[in-house]
């Protein structure tokens, strides 16, 4: 088994969210991926199976536990697969559903890749909901930004969208781990997604994963997705758009995630990002094979 590690929605390695790879887990149970996921210790990595008719099954799991989709680890799998066998279109077998991914390579070398959700949705997030999480964020009601206003969204995997009216309130990311962690298991929730809208189609987010182990994402790709059907779905863009998300700025690892919102309802929401190799891919443990 080879352990590729990638970071995306960069082109510089020291940004982006890395992730691991595994272009062939045949044979791997739940137990080996959760086990490798927590020895590479990145917020995902991700197993793929080829079938050979040429799909892919692909499982994604944290240092904690299995996730159905992952955004920054389907770019990764996506620009890892395009560097080994070639550019080209694929289309990603996961728990969420099928996921279209097209990867090709730019006149400076970087590789880039797209991915179309699953069909987003949006849900209510009830009152005890709001004031329980943001109790935990260490935040009041007054940090909200009205125009932006709180629900549950989809694309893959579920995150309370939270808007904050003031970049400041987004920067300062301090809250209970152990209370919000509690929440998201309740709930399914994968990642808060936490933004603050600069232009109407500029945004910067902080995505805190407690149920996987991890403080803080610095690019969160299925939040992207699901923020993009948020925004059609409560009529706060003008569709078709092309938004651009800022993210991991304030922990040091800078991302760009480029999100396409198609104007028809319930149709995939895009998303788009460089991804680079890292240095020392790994080998597991012999006794975990």
């Amino acid at each position: 088994m080879e352990i590729l590690r990638y970071t995306a929605f960069t082109t510089d390695p020291a940004g982006g969210n890395p992730a691991g790879v595994v272009l062939d887990a045949t044979g791997l149970d739940d137990a080996t991926m959760l086990a490798v996921a927590a020895e590479v210790g990145y917020s995902e990595t991700a197993f793929v199976v080829p079938d050979g008719d040429g799909g892919l099954d692909v499982r994604y799991f944290s240092p904690l536990a299995e996730v159905p989709f992952c955004g920054h680890a389907t770019i990764a799998t996506a620009v890892a697969y395009a560097e080994r066998h070639g550019p080209g279109s694929l289309v990603l077998r996961t728990k969420a559903g099928a996921v279209p991914v097209t990867a090709e390579r730019g006149e400076d070398g970087s590789v880039v890749a797209s991915l179309t959700s699953v069909a987003p949705r949006t849900a209510d997030l009830s009152d005890a909901d709001l004031a329980e999480l943001l109790d935990a964020l260490r935040w009041s009601a007054e940090d909200l930004d009205p125009a932006l206003p709180p629900r549950v969204a989809y694309a893959g995997a579920w995150h309370p969208v939270i808007a904050a009216g003031a970049r400041s309130r987004l920067a300062e990311l301090d809250y209970d781990m152990s209370a919000l962690g509690a929440l998201m298991r309740r709930k399914d929730w994968t990642t808060v997604d936490l933004v603050w809208r600069e232009s109407p189609t500029v945004f910067h987010a902080r995505n805190p994963f407690p149920p996987g182990g991890v403080v803080e994402d610095p690019a969160t790709g299925a939040a992207a997705a699901a923020f993009g059907g948020y925004l059609r779905e409560l009529q706060l863009i003008a569709v078709p758009a092309a938004l651009t998300i800022h993210q991991g700025v304030d922990m040091g690892r800078p991302s760009t995630i480029w999100v396409s919102v198609p104007e028809a309802p319930g149709s995939g929401i895009g998303v788009t990002g460089a991804a680079v190799r890292l240095k020392a891919d790994l080998t597991p443990d012999p006794a975990r094979q």
